[in-house]
This record gives structure tokens, sequence and C-alpha cells, in this order.
């Protein structure tokens, strides 16, 4: 079998943690064709990020401060693994960077790129030294990109087409080679990176160019959950689920892949398996769209209805209401406009067959963006238009597949609430009837997710 073996931060946080993860893929090179893809160590792409501000904004105290930090932490896993020489050359190129940075006090979209890109090669560049493998990063391996650097879209057919053409010959010839997550380049070959869940969508777009049988996604974590176990302490673990469920999972802030980051392994058929990097003899999650004994969606030889209950958290939600927006074409894009001109993101829309009121829920910390936004849009035009805002919220989910074509799943879920004496706030559904969402007091959230939790018998 091919394995495409990704390992995040908290995988390779330091020397001991990257020696264990050499000894996981030494042990899976023994039955498989693998490829290990790494992310960054564990807070250096936060650490990156603020380098590249200080050194902006000309503060070269705060630059200064943040390069040895950086340098010291590599240095101390480098020296732990003798892997010295290769870190500290590229510690040394990535301070000619930031010093230039310093120099003109100037940091366009693609120099931030090319040093916050520094943290997976470095990671890179040690855990290849002690597998005693080639060490490439997503440029070398045939990613390509557009020009949108600090989230750059993968150009999927050349992409493709380019890792069959570089890895794969290496890879039949049986060289070991460890890939970077994260890093690609534009066509130009300028530096570019994928922006969050950015190593995930390495690994997946690897595992479907070289036809890899699994992905497994090693984290701090055993696999996926039905709930959060702080919000209820018999949350089990979730053996199976459908990508269309893991997206919908993702999108509600579980501990799962971001959505975009899936596509490739669910559009090219190859199953991911999510694992625990500290219990590598648990099996995890797998997600495949290959039906499981006892049918999609089975656990326990049962079919579940809803499979699990995430919860969305630290959200605020505003109400836009007004006569003016009844019947009038062009309300909702001027709402959706004025938010997206403050780059706020809306995590969930309701809207009445009135069209008397378009009801949004943002994140907590963007809701006086999102309302000083709106007042400045829509003040003045036709009628006037109340605005009001609600913080502390969250948004509870039902997510399963088996809630498709069910009757009485919604009936099911706000009895419980009621029971539970939980006050819903809004509600939304998609067209998929995969997902059922509802908005309720942020003090209410954990009460909302194990009631229906306990609904639908999802306990261990």
């Amino acid at each position: 079998m091919r394995i495409v073996m990704k390992f995040g931060g908290t995988s390779v946080a330091d020397a001991e943690r990257i020696r264990h993860v050499a000894a996981l893929v030494v042990s899976a090179t023994a039955e498989h064709n693998v490829v290990p893809v790494v992310s960054a160590m564990d807070q250096v792409t936060e650490m990156l990020l603020d380098l590249a501000d200080a050194a902006a904004s000309g503060n070269s105290m705060q630059a200064e401060a943040l390069l040895k930090a950086v340098r010291d932490k590599h240095l101390a896993a480098a020296y732990a693994l003798g892997a010295q020489q290769a870190v500290t050359a590229l510690l040394e190129r990535l301070e000619g960077l930031v010093r230039g940075v310093l120099a003109l006090e100037e940091l366009t979209p693609r120099a931030r790129d090319a040093i916050v890109a520094f943290g997976e090669r470095l990671s890179c560049a040690m855990l290849a030294h002690v597998l005693g493998a080639r060490a490439m990063d997503g440029r070398e391996a045939g990613i390509v990109t557009d020009d949108h650097f600090g989230e750059a879209d993968p150009l999927m057919d050349l992409s493709m087409y380019q890792v069959g053409q570089s890895l794969g010959p290496l890879l039949d010839a049986g060289e070991r080679v460890v890939v970077t997550g994260f890093v690609a380049a534009n066509q130009h070959g300028v530096t570019s990176t994928l922006g969050r869940g950015g190593s995930d969508y390495t690994a997946t777009i690897l595992g479907a160019a070289l036809r890899a049988d699994e992905i497994w996604i090693y984290s701090d974590v055993d696999g996926l959950m039905t709930a959060d176990p702080r919000s209820v302490p018999d949350a089990r673990l979730l053996a199976r689920l459908s990508f269309a469920e893991a997206v919908e999972m993702g999108k509600f802030g579980a501990k799962s892949m971001h959505p975009r980051a899936l596509e490739p392994a669910a559009a090219h058929g190859v199953p991911v398996r999510m694992r625990s990097t500290f219990k590598p003899e648990h099996p995890g999650t797998l997600i495949s769209d290959k039906q499981a004994e006892g049918g999609a969606g089975a656990e326990g030889g049962r079919v579940s209805i809803v499979r699990c209950v995430p919860m969305l958290k630290n959200l605020a939600m505003v109400n836009i209401g007004g006569a003016a927006m009844i019947g009038r074409p062009g309300s909702a894009s001027e709402v959706f406009a004025a938010l997206a001109g403050q780059r706020v993101n809306v995590h969930m829309i309701c809207q009445s067959v009135s069209e008397a009121g378009i009801s949004l829920v943002v994140g907590g910390g963007q809701l006086d963006r999102a309302k000083g936004a709106l007042e400045k849009t829509l003040r003045g035009v036709g009628s006037p238009r109340t605005i009001e805002v609600v913080p502390n919220v969250c948004v509870v989910a039902a997510v399963g597949s088996g809630m498709r074509g069910t009757r009485g799943v919604a009936a099911r879920i706000f009895t419980s609430l009621a029971r539970a004496g939980v006050n819903v706030i809004a509600i939304a559904q998609g067209s998929s009837e995969m997902s059922i969402s509802i908005v309720v007091e942020a003090s209410a959230g954990p009460l909302a997710v194990r009631a229906i939790h306990d609904e639908f018998s999802l306990g261990s």
C-alpha cells in the first residue's frame, strides 16, 4: 500500500517528538510505501507571522527577540538530532530575509509567505535528517497555486500532473522523501502558502496525485468525536464518517480537517484516517465513502441518524430589519457586500419568507466591525432599517447523513431542547438535509449539545 502520513505541529514540537514521528514512519515503511508530510513545529507559524509584522513595522528590538526565539527553538532540537548543519543554513536564509524587510520597512504578501514557509522547511529538514531521507518542500514536490499569497488556491490539474512527475519516480525507485506541508509556489516559482489547514491540504493533494491507498492525518487527538468531551463526558470516538459528514463537522469547528483540504481525497476516492501520534496503535476515524459493514454511518451494528453534535463558540448575532427590505432586490447583496468589504466572515444566515429581516452570525471579535459596516452602508437607503446585535451566542449543530429523508429529526431535536429548557434564538438548515444548526445563548451551548447528544443515544 502507498500511504501519505501527515504530522501536525504538536507531533513535531521538539526533538523527542520528531524521533517518535521518525519511528512511526520507519514502522510503517516496513509494510507500506510511505510519504511523510510535516507541519511547522508547534507555535512556530504564529512566531513567524509576528516576526514578519515586527520587521515590517521597523521594530528591530521585537524582530531580534523573535528571531532569537525561533533560532533557539530549532537549534535546540537540531543539536539533539544532529541536524544542525541543515537547520543553521535555513536559519541564515530566514535572518537575511527578515533583515531585508526591516531595512525597507515594507512587507509584501509574497515576502510574508516566504518568511512563514520557513516553519515547515525547518521541521522537514530535521525529520528528513533523522530518517536519512531527502527533504522536499511543496515547490519541489510540484504543488502550483494562484497568486493569492497567504491563502493560495492550488491549480489542481497542473499540481496533480507535476506531483506525479516529480514524486512518483522517486517513490517507485524506493527513495525516501519528506515533504513540507503548507508550502507551494505560483506558476513563476514564487513561494506561496496554502493558508488554514494547508498541511492537511498538501497531504490530500499528494495522496490524490500519487493514487495513495490511504492518507493518515496524525495529531494530538484519537480521531473525531460525537461531541466535544469537555461538554459531553460520555462523547465517544467515531470509527467511520463519510466525506460529506466530515466536511460538515469541519464547517462547525469540530477537530476535523478544513473542508477544502478534504476535497482532493473525496474527489479521487482516497480514504483519510485521523489518528493520534501518541496512541499509534489506535485505528482512529476513517473518512471514506466506501460502505461500512452494516451500511453507511454504521456504528456498533446500527445506522445512526445524527452522528455528532459540534458547537461553534465565541459568536455574535446581527439582526437587520426594516420595511424597505420587503420586495426590494439587492437588499441582501448590500448587506453581504458591506461585511465582505470589512473582511467579516459570516458563519450562518437566516431570513424569513416575509423578507423583512436577515439574521447573521459572525465571530464575536468581528461584531463591532460588522455593525459599523452595516450602519454606514444601510443608513439613508430607503426606509429606516434597524440593526440589532446579540452578543455571546453559539451555534450548535446536529450532523449526520442519516438525517437525509428521515422524518421527525427536527421535531426530536427541538423537543429535546425544550425538555432541557434551552431557548432557540435562530434556526438554519441547508438543502443537503445533513445538518440542522441552531443559535442559542453561549451559556446554554453545552446544555444544548448534551440534550441532542442524549436524544440520539450517541454516548458510550
